[in-house]
């Protein structure tokens, strides 16, 4: 299978994601999912050059015309979005088949309204039923910023937000 890791990141792509996760799982490229990124010629130009890797970066509807290719490559990808909502919706709505369970969760940054789970991890009342909907079609979600950094699993936190 070609979508070896999925993460959820704010930033969408910087040295993190790059450097640390991908010497953790050897990949071929990043594929990142964001409407705002794939129609902003700037921003679209700093996220590719943030990685030597090959960096493809769509629009949802554009991903979603891929996808299936995308998880036929022989090429291994990360698949990198910048909310968990467009990350549940590509992972339950829309069956996007990866290597493992686990969706990565990387920077969420405070917000009005937002509740801290981690580190860098404050979410919003619609993302915390994005978290669930995931879990309850047996996604593990790990909020872990680096592979060796500290994790808190959904699963250990969820009673305190779900009301």
């Amino acid at each position: 299978m070609a979508i070896i890791f999925v993460r959820v990141d704010d930033r969408i792509i910087h040295g993190q994601v790059v450097t640390r996760w991908s010497m953790e799982k050897p990949c071929d490229g990043l594929i990142a999912v964001n409407d705002k990124a794939a129609t902003d010629p700037i921003l679209k130009t700093a996220l590719k050059s943030a990685s030597a890797k090959k960096v493809l970066i769509f629009t949802y509807e554009e991903f979603l015309t891929k996808m299936e290719q995308a998880v036929n490559s022989e090429k291994k990808y990360f698949v990198i979005t910048k909310d968990p909502i467009t990350m549940a919706k590509l992972l339950v709505d829309e069956k996007l088949k990866i290597e493992t369970k686990t969706v990565n969760i990387g920077p969420q940054s405070a917000r009005p309204g937002t509740v801290n789970i981690n580190n860098n991890a404050d979410i919003t009342a619609e993302e915390i039923d994005a978290y669930e909907k995931m879990a309850q079609q047996g996604y593990n979600i790990d909020f872990r910023l680096v592979p060796d950094g500290k994790s808190v699993l959904w699963n250990d936190v969820r009673n305190k937000v779900l009301k």
